[in-house]
């Protein structure tokens, strides 16, 4: 009965993440978090453990949760000085948008994995959160530890390692670049980095004084 959409007068007022602040762990405090190890078979290790794996996967919550070493492919590599290696890769489905990632397992996520039996820890997403506080007050973080702040880390952590940013939306399954160039705008010591490489060219180049 309504002839018009009475939305459509809303229609490009609003504009989703454009202001966004994303938050990410710094690398200093990925290594303080991943120094921390909370006794054995505690909640407190568990939900240590599970940040970590997400941390060095990339994958929500729920991807972690729902992990099976089963979609993955053992694969036999040689390294560059000619040794032989393994390595664990799959192409998975996000289980929130269906959207296809490409993922591979970082030794500290193996080393997690062979803890468990090849199983990611299971934990309610509430006390996994509730932990989280209680690890960020422990190792006095500004950054507020949740479980999605993981997946935002490992973004950033790949683009401050020069990973290109096409290779890190595939890694962390977003449904287009633009939601992942969110990652590439906090990264400040990036800019700082050029700032330093163009001062030393101008020092270089500046004449010294008899």
């Amino acid at each position: 009965k309504i002839e018009q959409n009475p939305y459509d007068r809303l229609r490009g007022e609003f504009k989703k993440c454009e202001n966004e602040s994303t938050e990410y762990l710094t690398e200093e405090e990925m290594k303080a978090l991943e120094s921390l190890h909370p006794l054995a078979g505690t909640q407190m290790a568990v939900a240590r453990d599970l940040f970590v794996f997400q941390m060095f996967t990339g994958l929500s919550y729920s991807d972690a949760q729902a992990f099976d070493i089963k979609d993955y492919k053992r694969e036999q590599v040689a390294d560059a000085d000619g040794s032989s290696g393994e390595r664990w890769v799959n192409i998975g489905k996000r289980i929130k948008t269906g959207v296809p990632y490409v993922s591979q397992l970082l030794p500290p996520v193996v080393e997690i994995l062979e803890r468990y039996g090849w199983q990611v820890p299971k934990m309610n997403n509430i006390k996994y959160n509730a932990c989280l506080k209680v690890i960020q007050q422990a190792l006095g973080f500004t950054s507020k530890l949740h479980s999605h702040l993981a997946r935002h880390t490992f973004a950033t952590w790949m683009l401050s390692n020069g990973v290109p940013l096409e290779h890190v939306s595939k890694m962390i399954g977003d449904s287009n670049i633009r939601q992942t160039q969110r990652y590439a705008k906090v990264r400040p010591q990036a800019v700082y980095d050029d700032f330093d490489r163009v001062a030393e060219k101008m020092i270089k180049q500046t004449p010294k004084k008899a």
